[in-house]
């Protein structure tokens, strides 16, 4: 089935990523700030130096003349699998020790304000999913809070056994997925039916002082997998939100994750039964992505106040 109808004219969001090791994380973070129809109420980090990744979300947000809200969340899994981390995390960004961050933390920010505005505001997880089931632990009603929880991870297909978020904290995965929450997933199979390559990032870098260091990011990761080109994994699940109309999702159903074992977060969906609060996106317009995903970042860097930081207003 098709999607629902467009989103409304302005949808609040709240980004909880794991920014800094794969580029698409700040793909998306630039993606959500050069959309008109997000209002983007703060970022919460995950997994890992969650306070480094803090320090990056708030550079980049300073780089497209936003004084963005950021907060550290749960660094260590809830499975205790170790952290995957690359070595490169924030290395292209000099003084990054300087930028701060809020002091609260992530979780409890994240359910605080949810429940302060019942049904009104939207999650996007594009990182393991540590900090939704913390928030669920921490409040069950965030399960009915939140308005739908929009993941990236999973393959529902034939691409891989199990995707690194799952995988990360199968855990969390199978803690979230076994709430209830109102849940859209994009999984593998999906996202990698879209590309970027040297035409799209010669668009970004020319993006003023946010394209250039976006830019920069995306060579380092190509460079780390030998590849001259990345699936934008982060920002299609972006646009599951805020383009609809480009994508094919399922039926309601649910989504069983493997919680132990060699295929650890390997994740299926069983359509229908009376369960089923999850949508599983099945199909996209992969030229229409790529072109909103392009046109979104190079707005994001190009707006009038690009690269200048407004004084904080907290």
């Amino acid at each position: 089935m098709t999607a629902g109808p467009a989103a409304p004219d302005t949808r609040a969001v709240i980004l909880d990523t794991d920014i800094g090791t794969d580029v698409d994380d700040a793909m998306a973070l630039s993606l959500i700030l050069g959309l008109p129809g997000l209002d983007l109420l703060g970022v919460t980090t995950v997994y890992g130096d969650t306070g480094l990744r803090a320090r990056l979300a708030r550079r980049y947000a300073a780089l497209a003349g936003r004084d963005l809200p950021v907060r550290a969340g749960a660094g260590a899994t809830l499975s205790g699998r170790e952290v995957w981390w690359a070595g490169h995390e924030g290395t292209l960004h000099p003084g990054l020790e300087e930028e701060s961050y809020e002091a609260e933390p992530a979780v409890e920010w994240m359910t605080r304000t949810v429940a302060a505005r019942p049904g009104e505001v939207d999650v996007l997880a594009v990182g393991p999913l540590t900090n939704i089931a913390l928030a669920l632990e921490a409040d069950p009603s965030f399960a009915e809070n939140v308005r739908t929880l929009w993941v990236m991870g999973g393959a529902f297909g034939d691409v891989e056994r199990t995707e690194h978020n799952f995988r990360s904290d199968a855990t969390a995965a199978a803690r979230v997925f076994a709430s209830g929450l109102r849940t859209v997933v994009v999984g593998l199979e999906v996202t990698r039916r879209v590309k970027v390559g040297d035409a799209e990032l010669d668009r970004l870098r020319a993006a003023g002082p946010l394209g250039e260091a976006l830019a920069a990011d995306i060579d380092q990761w190509w460079k780390f997998w030998d590849e001259q080109w990345n699936v934008p994994h982060d920002p299609v699940a972006v646009l599951t939100l805020a383009r609809p109309d480009l994508f094919t999702l399922s039926g309601p159903g649910t989504v069983r994750i493997a919680p132990d074992g060699e295929f650890a977060g390997e994740s299926t969906f069983e359509a229908g039964g009376p369960q089923g609060r999850t949508h599983l996106v099945r199909g996209l317009e992969a030229d229409a992505v790529v072109e909103e995903m392009v046109g979104g970042i190079v707005s994001a860097g190009t707006s009038p106040d690009h690269g200048a930081r407004p004084q904080p207003s907290r």
